[in-house]
């Protein structure tokens, strides 16, 4: 497992039971011990499995079995033309069908950005399946009580406003059409980071060199590239569900409390400005054995700019459970 080099981790695809085509890596120990629960590792936008790539090796070489999908609409996952296929009670249903699909009952699940809405989620639909929850950089957020559009959360807190031009139709072909440009100024660091109040407007500026300060060096900005190629629909489509995903929790009468006895373990950059404090502090009242990590100086990249320091702080956190056995519940 060379981080620098996609093709040396185990690739998959599956069929799962939901109908979708997942493409996935499947990085087993040589030394494995089936008791020991696997890790499934979700990753957010604009993102891929290769996210995770500094985590997978040090896991593995722990004696864990690392999954990490790529989410639907990314890479070689199907891409469905319906936004709706994107609400967290379908991607969850997925995910739950690619653990039946590999015959591993409970794990433990990992997710940053929209992955980790996506592991929060899945701790309310599929409770059953997990062993203890890791989320990264986007805090745990309960179903709501009565909806709230994009709009009106946007004006509670301004610094999410990008999302309401993901959320247009519009968005789609600008990004496609300027999308060095827009991954160049996602993948940056606090110090470096470009304004997105007005993206349509930044990612068309002719006159700034992106690349310049991006996170990623060149190899891995074309390997984003060609993750790509099908273009922007499925992985946009996430920000189009709010009023789905609302409608769904609300007839399921979702809890908003996460399981009593999951530990969770949350873990963010200080300079992550899609974290602010207050909402760190809320999710204290959701979940009853919740550790919280806050890592200096870093921003929302915590799995690029804290390569080591994640890894390790998620192994300190598996080592101080009892895991052993619990996989085959």
């Amino acid at each position: 497992m060379n981080p620098t080099d996609p093709q040396t981790f185990s690739h998959r695809t599956a069929q799962i039971s939901t109908g979708r085509l997942y493409h996935f890596i499947d990085q087993v120990p040589s030394n494995y011990d089936p008791t020991q629960p696997p890790l499934v590792c979700l990753h957010g936008f604009p993102d891929s499995w290769f996210g995770w790539r500094y985590q997978i090796g040090p896991w593995c070489r722990q004696g864990f079995r690392v999954i990490v999908p790529d989410m639907l609409g990314y890479g070689e996952t199907d891409m469905p033309h319906d936004s709706s296929a994107y609400s967290p009670k379908n991607i969850c249903n997925d995910i739950s069908a690619l653990l039946d699909f590999l015959a591993i009952p409970k794990a433990v699940v990992l997710g940053h950005d929209w992955g980790s809405h996506m592991a929060g989620r899945f701790a309310l639909w599929h409770p059953d399946r997990l062993i203890a929850l890791v989320m990264l950089s986007i805090p745990y957020v309960p179903p709501k009580e009565q909806y709230v559009s994009l709009e009106e959360l946007v004006r509670a807190y301004p610094s999410y406003g990008y999302q309401v031009y993901f959320a247009s139709e519009s968005s789609t072909s600008e990004i496609e059409e300027n999308f060095v440009p827009f991954l160049a100024s996602a993948f940056r660091t606090p110090e470096k980071a470009l304004s997105w109040s007005k993206l349509n407007e930044l990612i068309t500026n002719k006159q700034i060199n992106f690349t310049d300060d991006c996170l990623l060096n060149e190899r891995e900005l074309q390997f984003y590239v060609s993750r790509f190629q099908r273009g922007m629909r499925g992985p946009l489509s996430y920000y189009r569900t709010t009023k789905t995903r609302f409608e769904e929790e609300k007839e399921a009468q979702l809890p908003v409390h996460l399981p009593p006895n999951l530990p969770v373990l949350f873990l963010y950059g200080t300079k992550d400005v899609t974290c602010p404090p207050s909402a760190v502090r809320n999710a204290h009242k959701f979940i009853s054995r919740l550790n919280t990590v806050a890592i200096e100086d870093v921003g929302h990249w915590v799995m690029l700019q804290a390569q080591d320091r994640v890894a390790l702080e998620i192994l300190r956190f598996l080592s101080s459970l009892s895991l052993s056995q619990q996989s085959r519940m």
